[in-house]
């Protein structure tokens, strides 16, 4: 296994530094600041993408044939742990890295025509459509239906938890297409136009963003939407198996790069805020070594995902270990958000808006803006794409033979 970079990937690494200085400009890095959930206002996300865009940079996991840079899985990683470091905008991933892989694998040729350059370019934004008001980490229970009609599905039920609906062009959905099959075997994998009628989309709206129209999270509700049979992906029935597909390419990405951020932002709080009667909080021997513990961990998890790399780099599907990373990289997004609120303190208490386009003045100090947010928003790390008790049940099956 080799862990070191060579001069090429050195050289790249460089590069990909000078275009993030150069395109991540000054209100976009003010934006980004004041994300609680790193989604931004549709337009800021759509700048920047078409820059990643006219870059070849756009998307950095398809092949080359639709679009993608021919990058090696060093490369790609490179990319990624730059962006992460950086706080750079990250692409909005519905369109990009989950639903085009499904659509270039298991999609008609129409499909892939239709889909993939309106994608590339960011024409067309996509939401993920799966969870269910009493069908989140049970993905199979789902109960959206899609009656089939002849030539159309005429769907009903809901979607919850759908990040970006507000402003999305298209959704993917899991339906249910039949009950006299197993659970898994009546799921079908549907493209959903936002305008068709019937759609109505209601923001949720979460702890870490009190005030309408800054949400992150909606529920969308469909009532008679006509959907033709030609936006059904693959063969009827077979959702299950696309889904599955699917969730490799969300769960497995990097996160030391984001976590390593994450980290220099808490050690930059503690020097500046005081401790207990005492000097600087960095100077704390119990703050210390909870900093150290962290980092420790932190380092750990960029050893296991230069091992990954190592291993897609010689030929290897990356397998369970995408489970291992969304595992353990979400456990410490919770932890570094924690141990940062803990470093602000009562400076955190304010909470105050922070939404795109106010004027109203911060309290307190910078670094505190928007820390009790982030940590509100990350509780939801170990749920999303499978939660946390789901994929400690794959390794056991799959790593362990339990």
């Amino acid at each position: 296994m080799d862990l070191a970079f060579t001069e090429k990937d050195i050289a790249f690494r460089d590069e990909v530094r000078a275009f993030i200085d150069e395109a991540f400009d000054k209100e976009m890095r003010e934006h980004s600041r004041r994300s609680r959930h790193g989604y931004l206002p549709k337009d800021d996300h759509v700048r920047w993408q078409k820059r990643l865009y006219d870059k070849g940079w756009m998307v950095p996991n398809w092949p080359e044939e639709h679009g993608g840079p021919g990058w090696d899985p060093t490369q790609r990683f490179i990319y990624e742990t730059e962006m992460a470091a950086a706080g750079a905008p990250h692409v909005i991933p519905f369109g990009p890295r989950m639903v085009a892989p499904v659509i270039m694998k298991f999609g008609s040729e129409e499909q892939k025509k239709q889909f993939l350059p309106a994608i590339l370019k960011s024409e067309i934004i996509f939401c993920q459509g799966y969870s269910e008001p009493g069908s989140g980490s049970d993905l199979a229970s789902l109960q959206m239906r899609a009656e089939d009609k002849g030539d159309h599905y005429l769907c009903n039920g809901s979607k919850i938890w759908t990040s970006v609906a507000q402003y999305a062009d298209w959704i993917f959905c899991l339906v249910r297409t039949s009950k006299e099959a197993k659970r898994q075997d009546g799921i079908s994998f549907l493209l959903i136009d936002m305008k068709t009628p019937g759609i109505q989309v209601e923001p949720i709206i979460t702890v870490d963003l009190p005030e309408k129209g800054f949400q992150e999270v909606n529920q969308v509700f469909f009532t008679d939407v006509k959907v033709p049979k030609e936006n059904r992906i693959g063969e009827e029935g077979k959702g299950w198996t696309y889904a599955k597909y699917l969730l490799e390419f969300e769960r497995g990405n990097p996160y030391a790069g984001g976590l390593k951020r994450g980290l220099r932002k808490i050690k930059a709080i503690a020097a500046a805020e005081r401790a207990d009667g005492s000097g600087a909080l960095i100077e704390d021997e119990t703050f210390r070594r909870r900093i150290s513990q962290l980092e420790i961990q932190i380092e750990a998890l960029e050893m296991t995902e230069l091992r990954i790399l190592s291993k897609l780099a010689g030929g290897q599907n990356m397998g369970p270990e995408s489970s291992q990373m969304k595992l353990r990289g979400s456990e410490l997004q919770q932890a570094v958000t924690e141990l940062m609120l803990d470093a602000v303190g009562l400076q955190a208490n304010p909470f105050p808006p922070m939404h795109f386009g106010s004027n109203e003045e911060p309290i307190g100090p910078d670094y505190a803006d928007g820390v009790a947010a982030r940590y509100a928003n990350m509780r939801k790390t170990s749920i999303y794409a499978g939660s946390n008790e789901v994929q400690h049940n794959i390794l056991a099956k799959l790593v362990l033979g339990l």
